[in-house]
């Protein structure tokens, strides 16, 4: 990363001058530059801050994907791999008398490429650093038939391998540009799947599955990628019969991760699934999770009561544990009050708050830690989950005795998530008396902002949604594809939510087992505003397409 691209920055407005202040302070204490630091910590977006600087420098940007295309290995290895590095450019095409150059370096000098070559002139591209990389892991890999693969630079936790197990190094440097690739397409998880006669390669980018069709894996060596990861998780190579789990760190272009990695045997053998959790940035904030003002300021309120049981509900992916995470910051910014959690897996540290480990086989459980941490002087109880009767008896108890207690259950949304209290056996005088309050969330995609545009709604899906015609001023965008989103027409993820509190009516309702549509009547007449009224304002706003509706919400509730 350039001086150049530093000084740029500064004068870029891409970020926040109180972030910049503090990855100062950050690089120069770990040697790091500048922007390293702002793009590790999630302040800036590597892709969007090359984009515009290319544009600023007057280069042409370059996507990984499209490079793969035109790459010819001859020119490649024209010029020593050791040149590469050291400058920070790869020839890789020559046309008419032009030699294109990929580099990260917008400062790169390249005129002595095109002397060397016999090139009357140089195209030079811009990449991001994490695409450079994954350029030449390609080429290393034989992907672009330039010969023997060799491993790429990603350095692990623990040892490598067991000298014990046979590992091809192929399968080495396979996993590490799959994982490096992920990484580079901001990817929570990679799934690598067999079938009778091909192995599937896919990265979940912003809660979708997504096909990455320039690895060309055999079904033996897909064994030999899993036999890689078993070994670096630390699980038992030999047992193909049972689904294990395990986890690993890893860093992996410059930024750390944890990877939570599982297999599964299936008809064809087994497949593998790597989840990918960013270590070392911070987390998101509650407004940034991209709540309303009016529903940020109610849940920070939430958060400075004495005591009682806050759930956050969803289904599994509709980022839950982020929201958790989110509230666990503020918390901790307040040094009068002592917060423990409990969680499985611990995803990531929070600064000032006391974090546990679950350890089944050791006999400490949600449930057991909760009875321990009510004799520790806690104010703040976090519990990962409540997934039995046990947990939850546990969570009421502590909020009975003066603590504050949030958790999350899997529910479809907050009246829901009522009803799975009843369901684990709990006594509705105590989900009555303790629950304060029950946030229920999904996921949506995010319109890429650099091609939104607005369009005209699905016939079927408005006829489904407004049964008795569309409001007046309703608008639908979509993203038309960019370079920005890589042609998806989608770029991140944001919340859609509703908060049920607790109201005199609703306790009333819940203390006498009141049947789920009367709950949901009671809470809606308290001023519940549903998921489905904030999904349908994010629409008009263009901040989700109207076409996500469906994946969001089941028929019944979609309808209005």
């Amino acid at each position: 990363m350039s001086d150049r691209f530093e000084a740029w920055l500064e004068s870029s407005g891409l970020v926040k001058p109180a972030d910049v202040e503090s990855a100062e302070e950050a690089a120069e204490e770990s040697g790091e530059l500048l922007g390293e630091v702002l793009i590790r910590r999630g302040f800036l977006d590597e892709r969007e801050a090359y984009r515009r600087l290319a544009g600023h420098c007057g280069i042409a940007f370059a996507e990984f994907e499209a490079l793969l295309d035109s790459i010819d290995p001859q020119v490649v290895r024209s010029v020593p791999r050791p040149y590469q590095d050291r400058k920070r450019v790869i020839p890789v095409l020559r046309r008419q008398g032009v030699l294109v150059v990929v580099t990260c370096d917008p400062d790169a000098r390249v005129l002595d490429l095109a002397d060397a070559l016999a090139c009357e002139s140089v195209e030079l591209k811009l990449v991001t650093p994490t695409d450079f990389r994954r350029v030449q892991w390609a080429l290393d890999l034989g992907q672009l038939g330039t010969g023997r693969p060799v491993r790429p630079q990603v350095a692990y936790g623990s040892d490598l391998l067991d000298h014990d197990v046979r590992v091809e190094p192929a399968h080495v440097g396979l996993l590490d540009a799959i994982l490096a690739d992920a990484a580079g397409e901001r990817a929570s998880d990679v799934h690598l799947e067999r079938f009778r006669d091909r192995v599937q390669v896919r990265l979940r980018v912003d809660g979708a599955l997504r096909e990455v069709s320039h690895y060309q894996i055999q079904s033996h060596q897909l064994q030999g990628i899993v036999n890689v990861l078993k070994v670096r998780a630390r699980l038992d190579i030999a047992e193909r019969r049972r689904p294990q789990g395990g986890r690993m760190a890893a860093r992996i272009g410059g930024r750390d991760f944890d990877l939570r990695v599982q297999t599964q045997p299936t008809l064809h053998g087994e497949y593998a699934i790597v989840r990918l959790l960013p270590q070392g940035r911070d987390l998101f904030s509650i407004e940034t999770l991209g709540f309303s003002p009016g529903l940020a300021a109610r849940c920070r309120r939430l958060l400075r009561s004495p005591s009682g049981l806050v759930l956050v509900a969803g289904p599994t992916g509709s980022g839950k544990s982020t929201t958790l995470y989110a509230g666990l910051q503020v918390l901790a910014a307040d040094t009068t009050r002592k917060i423990i959690s409990v969680e499985d897996p611990i995803e990531y540290s929070v600064d000032g708050v006391e974090q546990t480990q679950v350890r089944p086989e050791l006999g400490f459980g949600f449930a057991d830690a909760m009875r321990h941490f009510v004799r520790q002087d806690p104010d703040v109880i976090m519990v990962g989950e409540i997934r039995d009767p046990e947990t939850a008896l546990e969570a009421l108890r502590a909020a009975q005795t003066g603590h504050l207690v949030l958790s999350t259950v899997h529910a479809n949304d907050s009246v829901d998530a009522v009803q799975r209290l009843y369901d684990l056996g709990m006594h509705p005088n105590s989900i009555a008396g303790e629950l304060l309050a029950v946030f229920a969330q999904r996921l949506a995609r995010r319109i890429c902002e650099g091609c939104r545009a607005e369009c005209e709604p699905d016939a079927e899906l408005l006829s489904e949604v407004f049964p008795r015609g569309a409001p007046e001023g309703f608008r639908t965008f979509r993203g038309e594809g960019c370079e920005r989103c890589r042609g998806l027409g989608h770029f991140g993820r944001t919340a859609v939510g509703e908060l049920l509190p607790s109201s005199r009516e609703l306790r009333l309702a819940v203390s006498r087992h009141a049947a789920l549509d009367e709950l949901r009547a009671v809470a809606q007449g308290a001023g519940l505003q549903p998921m489905r009224e904030s999904a349908l304002e994010l629409v008009n706003a263009g901040v989700i397409a109207f076409e996500v509706l469906p994946g969001l919400f089941r028929a019944d509730m979609l309808a209005g």
